[in-house]
């Protein structure tokens, strides 16, 4: 009875190990453990800030700070010879001539200008055909010190003739010598406030340059040797008719009705040459 027993219990066993096999070969093999990896994003490019045209700006452009803004892009979009936004680099660039034309947002890069005091400069600034003089001027001359570069003036020549040569009411001639002119630079400044501290300090300038065509130039040069120039400012929005100059001398008996008199002036004097004789004849 007992054999019995253990050979059923054997039997059971058996077929319980068989299906343990069974099981373990036709169930599908566990997926394969595998470690978390987390993955990192990719770091910002490293960015840079430099200066771009704040607007259109036409190659020969004499520039001025609002002519600038700031961009920030990635360091390798930068371009070569990039500059580089703050105050020293306002500073060089202001009054700057742009060799090239820029589009808004365009960087601006140091070839790209041609600074005041660089060889040429004043040659570039120059429109075909043009030339360059200056004119001494003072306080009054120079209309106070409030010329500045871009405007457009007259030149007016006084000078005052011997009293043997004309009497009293006409020795003092004033003339219109050029009209509508425009100022290229103020001592060194070829741009409005170009430097601001000329002005803080009220210093007054004392060279005017124009631009003028061969035959203005030397009107200019022979003027500056006959008297005293002064320059009057032309207002910017003016009538056509005023760009032409009549041309007609300014004497001081026109300003001075008083020099005219015969008191002062003692009549017309007339010079009759006769031979080698000489004599002042007065008509009253």
């Amino acid at each position: 009875m007992f054999l019995r027993l253990l050979l059923i219990l054997s039997l059971v066993l058996s077929a319980l190990g068989l299906g343990v096999l069974g099981y373990q070969l036709l169930s599908p093999a566990p997926a394969p453990l595998t470690a978390s990896v987390t993955v990192a994003p990719p770091a910002p490019p490293a960015m840079v800030a430099l200066v771009v045209a704040a607007r259109p700006l036409l190659a020969g452009t004499l520039l001025k700070d609002e002519d600038f803004a700031t961009r920030q892009v990635a360091t390798a979009d930068a371009p070569e010879g990039y500059v580089a936004p703050g105050d020293d680099s306002r500073i060089e660039l202001r009054g700057a001539l742009l060799r090239r034309y820029l589009d808004p947002n365009t960087p601006l890069r140091r070839a790209d200008v041609l600074r005041a005091r660089e060889h040429g400069f004043l040659a570039a600034v120059l429109r075909p055909g043009m030339r360059a003089i200056s004119v001494g001027v003072d306080v009054v001359t120079g209309a106070a010190g409030l010329i500045w570069p871009g405007d457009q003036v007259d030149l007016i020549l006084t000078q005052e003739l011997a009293a043997a040569d004309a009497p009293l009411s006409r020795r003092v001639i004033g003339e219109t010598v050029l009209t509508d002119v425009r100022v290229i630079a103020v001592d060194q400044q070829f741009t409005r406030g170009a430097n601001p501290d000329d002005v803080a300090a009220g210093r007054i300038a004392r060279t005017v340059t124009l631009e003028v065509d061969a035959e203005q130039a030397e009107r200019v040069a022979v003027a500056n040797r006959l008297g005293r120039i002064a320059l009057t400012v032309r207002a910017i929005d003016r009538l056509e008719a005023e760009l032409v100059s009549t041309g007609a001398s300014v004497f001081g008996g026109d300003v001075s009705p008083a020099l005219t008199g015969s008191a002062i002036s003692g009549g017309v004097r007339m010079r009759l040459i006769q031979g080698d004789e000489r004599r002042d004849v007065t008509f009253r």
